[in-house]
């Protein structure tokens, strides 16, 4: 986290790297019987990914760490390949941000829920911190989701209505108001209203290869030209 200040006032921010991401996949009713769309982030070597990811992945030319799906209401203007970055967030927005909280291990009640304890004197002893009675005494049984300790975190969190206070467009980071759920260098989702833009600048590596392989194509035809020339001159 970071702090920025606007005007007189000092907000505390997190910056987060936020693509850009590729669809990967398109869902419609008739197929899938849903609208949503999946969309990949970061890279991965080829040798750690499956094979079938790897030919998942063909089509839109990436080799994704990460594949997530959003639904969406509207999927009629995506395509497999597109990318989407920053330009669509804007300063001001409120977005919903998901992720894995910091795992804590195995945490007492005190920590864990939050309990009182009880008090350090008049004979307490070394019960100050312990959740005290855990059953009834009719039922003589212990009730199911009784509050007890056990292992903390490592659960999926959405923290609603996250502002965003600046949109870095050239490092594709967003600078969002508080803390987000997870560890330094987490994984998070976005998520918010509004329309989704596309990024046209952006290319894919099928779209590089083919670009290469024009030019390779070109430069033949090129070669091919000047030696027929040659071959009249010598007639």
């Amino acid at each position: 986290m970071t702090q920025v200040w606007k005007n007189d006032e000092v907000i505390a921010v997190t910056r987060v790297q936020a693509g850009p991401c590729v669809v990967t996949q398109v869902k419609n009713k008739d197929k899938d019987g849903y609208l949503a769309v999946q969309v990949g982030y970061g890279e991965k070597k080829e040798k750690n990914i499956a094979k079938p990811q790897l030919g998942h992945m063909k089509k839109a030319g990436v080799k994704s760490r990460y594949l997530r799906e959003f639904r969406c209401d509207n999927v009629d203007n995506l395509k497999i390949g597109d990318v989407i970055d920053v330009n669509t967030f804007e300063a001001g927005n409120e977005i919903d941000v998901i992720g894995t909280s910091i795992g804590k291990g195995f945490q007492g009640v005190v920590k864990r829920h939050g309990f009182h304890g009880h008090n350090s004197t008049h004979g307490t002893k070394d019960q100050v911190r312990m959740p005290g009675s855990i059953s009834a005494g009719g039922v003589q049984r212990v009730f199911k989701g009784l509050r007890m300790g056990g292992r903390m975190g490592g659960e999926r969190v959405t923290i609603k209505n996250s502002e965003i206070i600046e949109v870095d467009i050239e490092n594709n980071v967003l600078l969002v108001k508080g803390a987000v759920p997870g560890a330094r260098n987490g994984f998070i989702m976005i998520t918010g209203e509004g329309e989704l833009k596309i990024a046209p600048q952006q290319k894919t590596e099928n779209s590089k290869k083919e670009e290469i392989n024009a030019d390779e194509v070109e430069t033949v035809v090129d070669v091919k030209a000047e030696e027929a020339k040659v071959e009249e001159i010598k007639n």
